[in-house]
């Protein structure tokens, strides 16, 4: 039987090997990614759980990212307004620390800034500014912001990766 750790380090090269640039202390979960893995960046530090990545178009997680459960990241579309229903791209950035929930979707064309939350279930069509707490669909700002001072890394809150990380 393959444990956890071992089955997300085969996950993380077999993304390589086909292009992706992942950090070797990121950490890519039991992920569906589907695509170009070539237009697949991820930062040091950064978790991806149970998520869903279309790479028609560049994805960029920074470091520190935490991509939750369930969360979809689309980066192409199709044009309404061509009579022929045409594909549109474009790519989806998510800044260092920024925490993206459970079963929130991120459209294409979005840049998540540094530090924003997006809360589950969230739909978000347009860029979120750093440190920003966004929920709703579409998703729009609350009035609480996080903290500006993050200093965690997603990965230590993971068992399998706690005695990796710390020896």
């Amino acid at each position: 039987m393959v444990g956890p750790l071992v089955k997300n380090s085969l996950h993380m090269a077999a993304l390589t090997q086909k292009g992706a640039s992942v950090h070797p202390s990121a950490v890519i979960g039991a992920a569906t990614i589907n695509g170009r893995k070539s237009n697949l960046v991820v930062g040091a530090d950064s978790v991806v759980g149970r998520a869903t990545i279309a790479l028609h178009a560049t994805v960029t997680l920074g470091a520190c990212v935490c991509i939750n459960d369930g969360v979809l990241i689309l980066t192409a579309s199709h044009n309404v307004s061509d009579p022929a229903w045409g594909q549109t791209h474009a790519p989806v950035v998510i800044c260092d620390y920024a925490w993206v929930a459970m079963n929130a979707i991120i459209l294409p064309g979005v840049t998540i800034g540094q530090g924003a939350v997006v809360a589950a279930g969230a739909v978000v069509t347009k860029n979120v500014a750093p440190f920003t707490i966004v929920a709703g669909n579409p998703a729009k700002p609350i009035s609480k912001n996080r903290v500006t001072n993050l200093n965690y890394s997603p990965c230590s809150f993971l068992a399998t990766n706690l005695a990796w990380l710390k020896g």
